[in-house]
């Protein structure tokens, strides 16, 4: 039960001691968009690394331009609506809305004129070193152009839709998220504008035919060769067959994104369909108001703000870029044959033989994996342990006549999942399964709302979460016949139940039989499917509720042992640190002397090093190959006292008020022993991947000691991964 109280600014544990959580001064908050848009620029910083291989780099830059896609269509559409609605109060930082979007305006174009920068200077001047070139029309000869023509006319005339604009067909709808060409056009009638929607059914890069001999330039022989060019440029090209009769004086390319927030109002109880309602809202996501119009230097200036006017847009959203526009495109590079322009391929092992090598006599006999979980925990890290492991168990659990119940959480699924047919395996007469699908997962609805109704219509049962709240804990449970009575078997996770993501991002999951985990995932699962109130848990810290308060106390228990032992430390890896009572308690810690190392990958509103306030806590940030997407939580010191905790829930307010979070202790001391005296250590050390927060809100690379080798996390967890498996021939590709 929870001991802590937490009164106004103070957390009082039993006994008398208190913590007083400081005033948050503006001066000590580091605005949430800026730091997000900083992330970006450290994303950028790789695509800029020399020493990544260039695809990769390629990657990173591809994946800059799709965050900020995203961001557009919800955050900075967020405080558009502040703006509308006439608000002014500051935020924490002591920003209005207005100068908050002043500020994030300046910061997001500079940015993006760096990203186009390096993709115009730096990343397609390399590809073409390298063999990879995206060509023009003018660069290609006739029979290159006759090729491309024929292809054309096949494959895109029949798909495109030209749109004329004059006073009897007004300006058409823009959807959300489409390239376009605004055409400038020329005949008897006069000069006019027309619209041509590029498709993106289409692959954005057409692939050009290799020119075969008499060509001019290209790579050093023996290289690969691959040309591409922009599909929009390829429609350019052909204009004259769209409009025929007319001159084609120009095109121009142009981005449109809108508010795409469309989470339903959670209060309104009158609609209890809630997958009626999130396909409702889904309908709506393409016709919000713009939030950005992203233009190339070609178009002129009277154009554009001929544009602006038509799209009922303003001069603050629009964003002139000299680079191509909507360039996560360029992950399409990534499918090229080319290993000599990729990081090396990452073979994850098996985590069962982390447990004991002695598990498996023979190698070619498969372990029982609930055996195994009734003798240890198994710790999983991805993707350095394969998510064969979590397949596997599921698969064990669906095949298995003494199982009786499964039951899981889905937030982002994936496309081609291999759990969803195992739970549709296990459903039969002797086994219930229960699934709660989330399905305001944002960008990932409809392809949630897809598999749940696939899971109905196999009979398995379905729903959709609490109102107001999004299921955002990942936990699985198979509940087990077995001679001594029904047993429980968890998974629980800090990342998603996703193939896909799980061989990118760095995520912690534990398998466990634990009975006191075991209930109270149970009962987490009947509050979550039907009306049992959420409660107190004896292992778990479950949010909404009392997530925070937890961390108050145990934050507050720290600094009670450091000032018995001066031997206080916390440390703390996350995604986004934002949430302003953790933070407070946080400076509280750190003026009593406690030492505190925080990694967030993203979002920090937390600053570092400010003399009286944070001089002991330490920030750093992690971005390399894989994205850093666990939460762990480790109190203490190492001794008998220390606790680590693993979970799905950010330190942010919509973490801890407004979805539903499962935290969990680690108990297996081994298992601790490695995650807080190995893992976690060496993410302090790493000298490749990381960057520092420093007091001023800036960040910069931290780079190894004079005479030391770098060292790089992400490589050493790799290594140490197969040598811990005991059996690295074991390796398998999940």
């Amino acid at each position: 039960a929870l001991t802590v109280r937490v009164e106004q600014d103070r957390v009082k544990l039993p006994g008398g001691f208190s913590l007083h959580l400081p005033p948050l001064d503006p001066d000590l908050y580091i605005n949430r968009e800026l730091s997000w848009i900083d992330f970006n620029r450290r994303v950028l910083e790789e695509a800029a690394e020399r020493s990544n291989p260039l695809l990769e780099r390629v990657k990173f830059a591809a994946i800059v331009s799709d965050n900020f896609d995203g961001w557009f269509m919800i955050r900075l559409a967020g405080l558009k609506r502040k703006l509308a609605a006439g608000l002014t109060d500051p935020g924490p930082d002591g920003r209005t809305p207005t100068a908050q979007f002043a500020a994030v305006r300046r910061s997001v174009q500079s940015l993006l004129d760096e990203h186009a920068a390096l993709i115009r200077d730096d990343l397609l001047p390399s590809l073409r070193e390298h063999g990879i070139t995206i060509v023009s029309w003018s660069d290609l000869g006739h029979r290159e152009r006759g090729r491309l023509t024929t292809a054309f006319e096949d494959e895109i005339f029949p798909i495109l839709t030209p749109q004329a604009i004059d006073r009897g067909r007004r300006f058409p709808h823009i959807s959300n998220g489409s390239l376009n060409l605004m055409v400038e056009l020329r005949s008897s009638a006069g000069a006019r504008f027309a619209r041509v929607k590029i498709p993106a059914t289409l692959p954005r890069l057409v692939r050009v035919e290799h020119r075969g001999k008499g060509k001019k330039s290209g790579p050093e022989p023996g290289m690969n060769e691959a040309r591409f060019m922009w599909l929009e440029d390829l429609v350019a090209a052909h204009l004259d067959r769209l409009f025929p009769g007319n001159e084609i004086v120009a095109s121009y390319p142009f981005h449109v994104v809108r508010d795409a927030d469309i989470d339903p109002e959670d209060e309104d109880d009158s609609n209890l369909d809630l997958l009626h309602q999130m396909r409702e809202s889904l309908s709506q996501r393409t016709f919000g108001p713009v939030v950005r119009l992203m233009v190339d230097t070609s178009l002129p200036e009277d154009v554009r703000d001929w544009l602006v006017d038509q799209l009922h847009a303003s001069d603050r959203d629009l964003y002139v870029v000299d680079g191509p526009l909507g360039s996560e495109d360029l992950m399409e590079l990534m499918s090229l044959d080319r290993p000599d322009l990729k990081d090396p391929p990452h073979l994850p092992v098996s985590a069962i033989t982390l447990a004991s090598p002695d598990d498996l006599d023979d190698i070619d006999e498969r372990p029982d994996i609930f055996s195994i979980l009734r003798e240890r925990d198994v710790l999983l890290h991805h993707p350095y342990n394969g998510f064969g492991t979590v397949v596997d168990f599921l698969s064990a659990a669906a095949a298995d006549p003494d199982v009786v119940a499964i039951k899981q959480t889905l937030y982002r699924i994936g496309r081609d999942s291999p759990l969803l047919p195992a739970l549709i395996d296990a459903r039969d007469d002797d086994t219930q399964v229960a699934v709660l699908v989330e399905l305001r997962a944002r960008f990932d609805e409809e392809n949630n709302i897809t598999w749940a109704e696939t899971l109905e219509r196999h009979g398995v049962h379905v729903a959709y979460g609490l109102a107001g709240l999004k299921t955002h804990c990942k936990a699985t449970l198979v509940v087990r016949r077995e001679p001594d009575g029904l047993r429980r078997y968890v998974h629980l996770g800090t990342g998603n139940y996703n193939a896909s993501t799980a061989r990118s991002y760095e995520d912690i999951g534990l398998l466990s039989a634990r009975e006191n985990l075991g209930r109270d995932v149970s009962e987490l699962f009947n509050a979550l499917t039907g009306f049992a109130q959420l409660q107190h848990y004896a292992k778990l810290w479950v949010a909404p509720g009392h997530l925070r308060d937890r961390f108050l106390e145990a934050i507050a228990r720290e600094v009670r042992t450091h000032r018995e032992t001066g031997q206080g430390y916390l440390l703390f890896k996350m995604n986004q640190l934002v949430d302003q009572a953790i933070i407070r308690a946080l400076y509280a810690a750190s003026r009593e002397g406690v030492k505190i190392d925080l990694i967030v990958r993203g979002i920090c509103a937390l600053r570092p090093g400010v003399p009286g306030w944070s001089e002991t806590i330490r920030v750093r940030s992690v971005v390399g190959r894989y994205l850093e997407h666990s939460r762990v939580y480790v109190f203490g010191a190492p001794g008998p006292e220390r606790c680590v905790y693993l979970g799905s829930a950010d330190l942010m307010e919509r973490n801890l008020d407004r979805r539903v979070e499962a935290v969990f202790p680690l108990e297996d001391l081994a298992l601790l022993g490695y995650l807080a005296d190995e893992v976690m250590p060496a993410y302090l050390r790493d000298t490749v991947n990381t960057r520092l927060l420093r007091p001023d809100g800036t960040w910069v690379r931290c780079l190894p000691a004079e005479g030391d080798e770098p060292f790089d996390v992400q490589a050493w967890l790799t290594a140490t991964a197969a040598e811990r498996s005991g059996r690295s021939h074991l390796a398998i590709a999940d």
